[in-house]
């Protein structure tokens, strides 16, 4: 979902009632992954805040610039991508079950409410991707 912002308090602001949901799981973010530097994201179809940039190729060719992290109000959730893999395994995906009432794709864990996400794997879950970020062999798009 676009969100017209130009800064991260903008941004925030216009989560309306997902505000301070959204303004937790970044402070969250912002302490688990210190080196991960947080800025606004508009790419493709969706407004985020980003953690990180990595460089990606799609198999059809396609290059750019992405998050590493990305944090986004959708119109009917919350999203956090998480680009990192390891052993050849997206993290949403191998700690999904863990990670309370959420729907988990490949790198996005969906979620209503903050009070759905398990905190503590969550936390967990972000200092693990903080130390896959230090070598691009792990990310993934």
């Amino acid at each position: 979902m676009r969100i017209n912002a130009k800064t991260l308090d903008e941004y925030f602001a216009a989560t309306g009632e997902r505000k301070s949901d959204i303004s937790q799981l970044h402070k969250i973010i912002s302490s688990e992954v210190p080196d991960l530097k947080p800025y606004l994201f508009d790419g493709m179809s969706i407004t985020m805040v980003g953690y990180g940039t990595m460089h990606y190729k799609s198999k059809s060719g396609r290059e750019g610039d992405w998050p590493i992290i990305g944090l986004a109000n959708q119109k009917n959730y919350i999203s956090l991508y998480i680009c990192l893999a390891k052993d050849g395994k997206y993290l949403p995906e191998t700690y999904g079950d863990k990670l309370g009432k959420v729907n988990c794709g490949k790198s996005c864990i969906r979620f209503k409410k903050l009070s759905d996400l398990n905190l503590e794997t969550t936390k967990f879950l972000l200092k693990e991707a903080d130390k896959l970020s230090k070598d691009p062999s792990n990310y993934q798009f």
